[in-house]
């Protein structure tokens, strides 16, 4: 079965990177917003999903994984 290439990692979360002065403000916009609902701070998931907190998952078929709660993903061209 194929592993989910979409997972926490330790780096960093950069807003600054969008290249629109609009996107970055409403990506930290949502980054204070789903930080303060959550409890949790930001993190990455795979390259470029923005994710609070983390639940664990397990199926009937017997697999299992990691998914963040609440997560966005800011996108250059969208």
């Amino acid at each position: 079965m194929a592993e989910l290439k979409t997972k926490r990692n330790d780096n960093d979360v950069t807003i600054g990177s969008l290249p629109d002065e609009g996107q970055r403000a409403d990506a930290t916009t949502l980054v204070e917003l789903m930080g303060t609902a959550t409890g949790s701070p930001a993190a990455l998931w795979g390259m470029s999903i923005v994710g609070f907190g983390s639940r664990h998952y397990r199926y009937a078929s017997g697999r299992d994984s990691d998914w963040f709660e609440i997560g966005f993903a800011p996108r250059k061209r969208n």
